[in-house]
């Protein structure tokens, strides 16, 4: 295994902003991070929240999970579940939580460790085996969508996912050359079977971020969990969502907004049954880095803030 604690010492992204959202200081109710990864969001809860306050954090990735705990190890009134936040209800129930009290957070996006890793295949500037997985107890890896999907269906994860112009030209020449077992195979593909345009973003980042969409069913298990959590929340509870890529924000954004309705029933039902209104936004467009952060972390110019309380 790695080294952890040097592979998860990196940038927290909007970390006061995301903090600041829960309102947390001095405060005793119970906070949940969805995405715990370099630790750098649940520090600075756990930092600011009273001692009878509680964070329960959550994440698939066990080198995170190893890092995490010896960084914040002098906190007794965290929780660290090596688990999918998808589960977060049947946990929560476990651990005899009814309501989030104060809130919760999801930073979604790969770790800095994830993405610099040698050895976990999502980076298209190191060689290694083709995996992509958070959790690396999953049975379905990047290997197994490259080589063993139909066309049609690289085509469609590349479009969607990826929102990649070429992806019939990528597709086509992956299916044409497999076996392909290396990250550098594949972007030797996807290099020649996309023209030479002078970009900002590397020629493979799309097909790269496809993929990783796909093999962690990142956006299926996003949205499932959105629904759950806003019926986990306890009125004045605040959700903060930072994303990276314009999927999850449009999928933060349209839940968000669902949320924030009078009703959502379908308009073919003659009485509403949804319970009305459930959340209201605290800022109606996304709040992004700073200047000053983008310039210590270029990386933060993507990431987009969405908060909301809990009515």
């Amino acid at each position: 295994m790695e080294n952890n604690l040097t592979q998860f010492k990196h940038y927290t992204v909007m970390k006061n902003e995301v903090v600041d959202s829960l309102n947390c200081y001095d405060s005793d109710k119970i906070f949940v991070d969805c995405t715990l990864g370099g630790g750098g969001h649940s520090e600075e809860i756990l930092k600011r929240i009273s001692k009878k306050g509680r964070l329960i954090a959550f994440d698939v990735d066990i080198d995170a999970i190893n890092a995490a705990k010896e960084r914040l190890k002098n906190y007794d009134n965290l929780t660290i579940i090596n688990a999918s936040y998808n589960e977060v209800d049947l946990y929560l129930k476990k651990l005899n939580i009814e309501k989030i009290t104060g809130g919760v957070i999801f930073d979604l996006g790969a770790s800095y460790h994830q993405l610099t890793s040698p050895v976990r295949g999502f980076s298209f500037l190191k060689d290694s085996p083709l995996d992509m997985r958070f959790d690396q107890s999953a049975n379905k890896s990047a290997w197994d969508v490259v080589n063993r999907y139909s066309e049609k269906e690289l085509v469609y994860i590349f479009q969607n996912y990826g929102e990649e112009r070429f992806s019939k030209r990528i597709a086509k020449a992956i299916v044409s050359n497999r076996p392909i077992n290396t990250t550098f195979e594949l972007v030797e593909i996807i290099r020649k079977s996309t023209p030479n345009i002078k970009s900002k973003i590397h020629f493979a980042t799309r097909v790269f971020q496809a993929l990783r969409i796909e093999v962690n069913s990142e956006l299926l298990n996003f949205e499932n969990t959105l629904y759950k959590v806003i019926n986990l929340m306890d009125v004045g509870a605040i959700i903060s969502l930072l994303s990276f890529h314009s999927l999850e924000d449009r999928l933060s954004k349209h839940t968000l907004k669902l949320y924030c309705s009078n009703c959502r029933c379908d308009l073919s039902s003659p009485v509403c049954n949804c319970g009305g209104k459930m959340l209201e936004l605290v800022n109606k467009k996304p709040i992004s880095a700073s200047e000053e952060e983008i310039r210590i972390n270029p990386p933060s110019r993507s990431a987009k803030l969405r908060i909301a309380k809990r009515v």
